[in-house]
């Protein structure tokens, strides 16, 4: 199989989703690897590195598009992108495809077969954790007093008190914040929906955490001590109400920060609206807002080494057994498909876009086999169903 590793165009992103030494394990496994030039320069990964380790280097993205049987990279595809498309062509990235209607659009009507990077890991993305860590600290740097901040410092000083720091959802992204804050003094309250997630938290923290139930009652009590929220939740894409809405930031003092890492459209916060690194923060109601939708991308040496490592052994799968076959074996892959030559394969996006949609077991022919298992990527239901 000819592999692909494209080179992101996302504002302000410069990750890549394989480095020199996993191109080194794909060519080594027998298929042939095409890497666009400078895909991995932004994460220190030069041309003659992805040369050495077998890649044939492309000047062009159009190129990669009509060589390659599988392509891959780490964020959304992009408008430039859509009529490359090729039927039966491979694609793995991070499409979101419930909030891209669009998108969705034009990879139904390439035929291409297209999988959703953000539901395809088993023990969560590196892009989750790292979003979390660098979220809290980009949020203690919006905290300062050059940036619009209240100026109060994480962990305090000698008689002055350190900050109270509320977190919204104890996943994956929001441990991650918590491991900072916690490390650096801040004093830290987690809400979430799961008793057993606060419990285990409590537990790990030895209780020198608070941790509260998530309504939006207990966050609006919360609020007026609260210096810096983080937003760690994923929010359903059908809701249209807010976790926390406009007029509750009132009642913060001004110079409060609010971290959306999240950044769902729509989200949890009603005042969120996505930036980019290189203007990060707006104000609302006197609180700082910093809604960077790639924040991993600020670290990108250490999130490519990271999400490319955990994401080659399901590269591997799919080119050497082939997707359907890939898809028995996997779970996580067979629910991160999103569409199959034509066909809408992705439930969430059924149900929030309205398109009809068949499962991806269904599709494949594989419905009757021993099937690994893996929980639905959401809890949105659709029976829009297409009937072949």
């Amino acid at each position: 199989m000819v592999f692909g590793v494209l080179k992101d165009i996302k504002e302000g992103e410069n990750r890549v989703i394989c480095t020199p030494v996993e191109v080194a394990s794909i060519v080594a496994a027998g298929h042939t690897v095409l890497a666009q030039r400078d895909c991995g320069v932004g994460s220190g990964f030069s041309n003659e590195k992805y040369e050495a380790a077998g890649a044939e280097i492309v000047d062009t993205m159009e190129e990669m598009y009509a060589r390659c049987d599988f392509l891959a990279k780490v964020k959304e595809l992009f408008p430039c992108e859509y009529d490359l498309l090729r039927e039966d062509q491979l694609v793995y990235c991070c499409i979101h495809p419930a909030g891209h209607p669009e998108e969705v659009d034009a990879i139904l009507k390439s035929k291409c077969i297209a999988l959703t990077a953000e539901d395809s890991h088993r023990y969560g993305s590196p892009n989750c954790e790292a979003a979390g860590k660098q979220g809290a600290l980009f949020g203690l740097e919006s905290m300062l007093t050059i940036n619009g901040g209240k100026g109060k410092f994480v962990g305090g000083f000698a008689g002055a008190p350190g900050m109270n720091v509320l977190i919204l959802g104890g996943g994956v992204v929001g441990q991650g914040a918590l491991s900072v804050l916690y490390a650096l003094g801040a004093k830290v309250t987690v809400m979430d929906i799961n008793a057993g997630v606060l419990r285990m938290l409590s537990d790990r923290y030895n209780q020198k955490i608070d941790t509260m139930f998530c309504t939006k009652e207990a966050i609006a009590a919360l609020l007026p001590q609260t210096d810096m929220v983080i937003n760690c939740v994923k929010w359903p894409k059908e809701r249209t109400d807010f976790l926390i809405d406009k007029e509750m930031l009132k009642t913060m003092e001004k110079g409060s920060v609010l971290v959306d890492i999240s950044n769902d459209d729509p989200g949890a916060i009603e005042s969120s609206h996505e930036t980019h690194h290189d203007d990060p923060r707006y104000v609302v109601n006197g609180v700082v807002h910093y809604c960077v939708s790639n924040i991993p991308g600020a670290v990108a040496h250490s999130t490519s080494v990271a999400l490319a490592a955990e994401t080659l052994p399901l590269l591997l799968n799919i080119m050497n057994n082939g997707l359907t076959e890939a898809c028995v074996r996997d779970g996580f892959i067979r629910r991160s498909l999103t569409a199959y030559k034509g066909y809408l394969t992705h439930e969430e996006t059924s149900a929030i876009q309205n398109k009809p949609w068949i499962r991806p077991e269904d599709i494949l022919g594989i419905a009757d086999r021993k099937l690994d298992f893996a929980p639905p990527a959401t809890t949105t239901k659709s029976n829009n169903f297409i009937k072949l």
